[in-house]
């Protein structure tokens, strides 16, 4: 078995890593300032500044819904929602700058502790703790639902709440690669069903010979760190990644299995998986199956895809609901599909359900407000559905049965919202989309059959003793992983 030197600092840092953390920062914690009759002071309006990720929209119908929006939450809290945007390029790092940056004007944060640094983040003092009594006065019926399935215990850190968890929305966040079921066909792969990894070389081998024009993966490498090598390490090992613990951008302490998640491994250092997939990469980057410019390219790979100029996109089945009926009406006759990591060995693990959260950041000039104006996007029906639908009869309609459509001659990449409100989602206001793919109970019901626990819910890790050796690591890990694996 072939070792990197670094094997040699795995026993320390094995020991540092699992530990479950009982020493950190802290904030200081702000109380609920709430009248003797029990009702909360707004006589002053606030501007509450929601940090959230993704594009900042051009087209204006976010700013449209966020005028309806705000005259409704002028009403019922005297404030204002503003939308300060984290966007995809080099977000990794733009993130955590923007939450450590200082900025007073932030208040409700977009968080998740697998995905967005939540755990790291709350041990450097970036979220403000929330006592029970704060969250009761301010975001009663928020406070309400997450008491009644026992979630609270998930965002604790030293025994105080630093978040506040998206429980009570479903949803499977597995990634996996989307490709066209049509062109797999003709390649030869049997009913156009990629079930293996290595199929994948074989489809974007058929793309470059006989579609001229056609990219099989117009991935932007900026965007995309490790997109292939992890869902090749997904799929050729039982390791179960440990979220919170990446090694800069990257995944890299993982369990040995469902069945055995609190033994720490690293498929970089324990196995040859990594090399195997590394000559994988470079013999799909000789064939040119991306751009030979992906590690400075950044554009569109889905609307490439839409637009018949890339063979492949790559996110999570959520993400796949949406697609499939795109390409329907896009590229007609594709027969969209998803290859989704862990395929081969049934590796796939519910989301946490801290995959979303909000955090009120510790330089918040008015939490308590903040708090009231989150408790009504999450809980108010007016307000959730301009938040996540925009404006009825013109970012959306409701159907004669009660479901979700958009108006005649709407586009979702042209006409999206794009406010990007992933911290508070609630299946008790969700509508039935449809036009999503008709498939997607069965596809739902099909993961429930095998898919597991996350076992890591509510882990807490304190890197402090190792932190030297992963900040090292993930200079090595930075160096040479875009250039073999990026893709």
């Amino acid at each position: 078995m072939r070792k990197h030197a670094v094997k040699k600092i795995t026993a320390a840092l094995l020991a540092g890593v699992m530990v479950v953390s009982l020493a950190g920062c802290g904030g200081k914690q702000k109380s609920a300032a709430v009248g003797a009759d029990g009702k909360v002071d707004t006589s002053k309006h606030e501007v509450i500044n929601m940090l959230v990720l993704g594009d900042k929209p051009s087209n204006g119908r976010c700013e449209a819904m966020l005028e309806k929006l705000n005259a409704v939450l002028k009403e019922k809290a005297n404030a204002e929602l503003k939308l300060t945007y984290v966007e995809w390029a080099d977000w990794q790092t733009q993130y955590n700058v923007q939450l450590l940056s200082g900025d007073k004007s932030l208040d409700i944060i977009t968080t998740a502790t697998d995905w967005l640094y939540a755990w790291e983040n709350t041990q450097k003092g970036a979220f403000m703790p929330l006592s029970e009594d704060l969250l009761k006065a301010y975001a009663p019926k928020t406070y309400e639902q997450v008491s009644s399935m026992d979630d609270w215990k998930y965002c604790k850190y030293q025994d105080q709440i630093y978040f506040i968890p998206e429980d009570h929305y479903t949803q499977y966040t597995n990634h996996g690669l989307f490709y066209r079921g049509d062109w797999a066909k003709e390649s030869g792969i049997e009913n156009g069903d990629i079930k293996e990894f290595e199929q994948i070389g074989t489809y974007f081998q058929w793309i470059k010979d006989h579609k001229e024009g056609v990219i099989p993966w117009d991935i932007g490498g900026k965007i995309n760190p490790g997109g292939l090598l992890g869902g090749y390490l997904n799929s050729k090992t039982d390791n179960i990644v440990i979220p919170s613990v990446n090694v800069g951008n990257y995944e890299f302490w993982m369990g040995v299995s469902k069945d055995d998640p609190f033994t720490v491994t690293s498929p970089y250092m324990e196995s040859d998986t990594i090399y195997d997939a590394a000559e994988l990469m470079k013999k799909w980057n000789d064939a040119g199956f991306w751009r030979e410019d992906v590690l400075n390219y950044d554009g569109d790979c889905r609307e490439a895809m839409y637009a018949g100029t890339s063979g492949s996109d790559e996110h999570h089945s959520q993400t796949y609901y949406t697609i499939r009926p795109s390409m329907d009406r896009k590229q007609p006759g594709s027969d969209a599909k998803m290859y989704w990591w862990g395929m081969e060995n049934n590796n796939v693990s519910k989301p946490l359900k801290t995959h979303g959260a909000a955090a009120i950041s510790a330089n918040s000039q008015h939490p308590e407000r903040a708090l009231m104006v989150y408790d009504l996007l999450r809980n108010d029906e007016t307000c959730y559905r301009l938040i996540n639908y925009g404006i009825e009869g013109v970012d959306y309609i409701i159907t004669s049965d009660g479901k979700l459509d958009h108006p005649e001659g709407w586009d979702k990449s042209k006409d999206s919202l794009d406010s990007n409100y992933w911290c508070g989602r609630n299946d008790d206001l969700e509508l039935q989309d449809v036009q999503w793919w008709d498939g997607t109970k069965g596809m739902i019901d099909m993961y429930n059959t095998f898919a597991y626990d996350n076992p890591y819910t509510g882990l807490v890790v304190d890197k402090n003793s190792v932190e030297a050796e992963m900040s090292a690591m993930a200079s090595v890990l930075s160096e040479y992983i875009p250039p073999a694996g990026i893709r």
